[in-house]
């Protein structure tokens, strides 16, 4: 009896494996064309695992410890073979590491190594999240005949840029990655028993002023990716080579793209999906209610279903191209497309009183609000990587004085929301200098606001009435006859978004933190509303 293969298949909820015995060749040796070896690791069934299809993981993060017996034995036990690469400059694979810029020449290589070797067959998959699916966008134009189908997992074709729009910085997440992969090469045990200490340590640096200095905090040393994210928007030259949306419209293989509403990279994913289907490429789409790291066993089942299928010449079990886990209802929908048809933009306008109706508002006074950057208003849940994350419960965040929110009455019907969700807020500030988050929550019969999705964007020349247009994440959710809708604004979710100084320095050098008055109009000539995509059910 393999233990490990009983844990494994315990842990991810997997069907019963076709074998338990498989065997792994370590530090295959895969030459770059520039004369650089990446390590790489063949997970195989111990009986007849020539020839049969190849998965192709291309990591940063190690190949062995958990990670392999994770990712790497479930594919080997269901019908696979696996090479699970170490990328450029980590564990033990040749050069220095730069993360996403070598991806596509390696990658290239690796394939072109790959599909010669005797034991690989002639059928490959790309299998692999979050930076591991990235690196399979880095090479989707230019796929040799032996690779049958791709699986890219809550990932997208233009990492980090998302979160470097000079509109609005996500902090938290590159910042940690950062530090993450700056500090990964320590020896497996003692990284192991300081992943605590080094939260704590990731956690305090981001309050580092200057933030230029908070590499330094966080792990006594510097970072290139950490200085380049703090220095230099998403449109600068410095991510030349990051972007690979244009070549997402010339993939000729079939792709079935997994991703979860409160993912850090789910805008992304959907746009690229959309290209896909805009292009007429073979692509489905799967979203569920999970965060980056928490995700079920649907990855593993895709992988057989659909991967290991076309990878044999079969067709993967029919189904409509769009699965969409709808909250609320928690339950699995089918869609044709991403938006799907039949749901229309609906405003929702705030009022006076913290009224949100239907209606357009009436003549009122505006609500004011206190923001201070030394005390800024927390990211709590939502799109993040940390320990809780995704949808909690808002009613401490709501009850403080720098936040207002907006409720609609008890719901006479479900109404369910499905697609893009953007708010309209007429906001000025004392500060010419400022940031505008919105929030759409959902309150349950017992008073619980759950947050569902949001979105933030920084302003200048706030000094004067303007109305900010906030993109929201994307969602499915049905709010359900009963419950409230609600929406908060505030201007700040720290440490997930960047704080705003007020004083329209670079975020790298800033010092000084100013504090402000902000104002939320809804009034006739300056309507505040969120739009959302419905569709209302009976």
């Amino acid at each position: 009896m393999n233990l490990i293969s009983h844990l494994v298949q315990r842990r991810l909820k997997l069907s019963p494996p076709m074998t338990r015995d498989v065997v792994v060749q370590r530090d295959l040796r895969v030459p770059m064309s520039d004369g650089v070896e990446l390590l790489a690791d063949r997970w195989a069934p111990r009986a007849g695992g020539e020839g049969l299809p190849t998965a192709l993981i291309r990591s940063p993060y190690g190949r062995r410890g958990p990670l392999g017996t994770f990712m790497a034995r479930p594919l080997a036990e269901r019908g696979y073979q696996v090479l699970f690469q170490s990328v450029r400059g980590t564990f033990g694979s040749g050069g220095t590491f730069e993360p996403m810029r070598q991806e596509r020449a390696d990658g290239l290589a690796t394939l072109d190594w790959l599909v010669k070797q005797p034991w690989c067959g002639d059928a490959v998959v790309l299998f692999g999240v979050s930076y591991l699916g990235h690196a399979q966008w880095a090479v989707a134009d230019q796929l040799p005949s032996q690779v049958k189908a791709m699986i890219p997992v809550v990932t997208e074709s233009a990492l980090t840029l998302e979160f470097l729009r000079a509109d609005g910085m996500s902090l938290e997440t590159p910042f940690g990655w950062g530090v993450l992969v700056g500090t990964q090469d320590r020896p497996v045990p003692i990284a192991l028993l300081r992943q605590p200490i080094q939260a704590r340590k990731t956690a305090r640096a981001l309050w580092t002023l200057p933030l230029g200095r908070a590499d330094v905090a966080a792990f006594g040393g510097r970072s290139a990716y950490i200085q380049d994210i703090l220095t230099h928007d998403a449109d600068d030259p410095r991510w030349d080579g990051f972007d690979h949306r244009d070549r997402v419209a010339d993939v000729t293989v079939p792709v079935s793209s997994i991703g979860g509403w409160y993912d850090i990279f789910l805008p992304g994913q959907l746009r690229d999906f959309r290209i896909l289907q805009d292009a007429g490429r073979p692509a489905r789409l799967t979203v569920g209610p999970w965060t980056h790291t928490r995700l079920d066993n649907k990855v593993f089942d895709e992988a057989v279903e659909f991967g290991l299928a076309l990878a044999r010449g079969e067709q993967p079990p029919e189904c409509p191209p769009v699965r969409l886990y709808v909250m609320g209802e928690e339950t699995w929908c089918d869609f044709e497309s991403w938006p799907p048809t039949g749901y229309a933009p609906q405003r929702f306008h705030l009022h006076s009183g913290g009224v949100l109706t239907g209606e357009p508002p009436t003549g009122s006074e505006p609500d004011h609000y206190h923001y201070d950057p030394a005390d800024p208003t927390p990211a709590v849940g939502g799109v993040r990587m940390v320990k809780d994350c995704g949808r909690v419960d808002n009613t401490g965040l709501e009850a403080r004085p720098d936040v207002l929110t907006y409720t609609t009455p008890a719901l006479e019907q479900d109404v369910e929301v499905i697609g893009e969700v953007s708010a309209e807020i007429w906001f000025h500030s004392s500060l010419s200098h400022a940031d505008v988050f919105v929030r759409l929550c959902d309150v349950d019969p017992a008073g619980r606001s759950w947050n569902i999705c949001d979105g933030l964007v920084s302003l200048t020349d706030a000094d004067a009435p303007r109305c900010a247009t906030i993109q929201l994440w994307p969602t499915a959710h049905c709010f359900k006859r009963g419950h409230r809708i609600r929406v908060q604004v505030s201007s700040g979710a720290f440490p997930r978004f960047a704080r705003n100084p007020g004083t329209g320095e670079r975020r790298a050098t800033a010092t000084t933190l100013l504090a402000a008055v902000q104002t939320v109009h809804h009034d006739p000539a300056r309507p505040s509303a969120i739009v959302l995509p419905v569709r209302a059910t009976h």
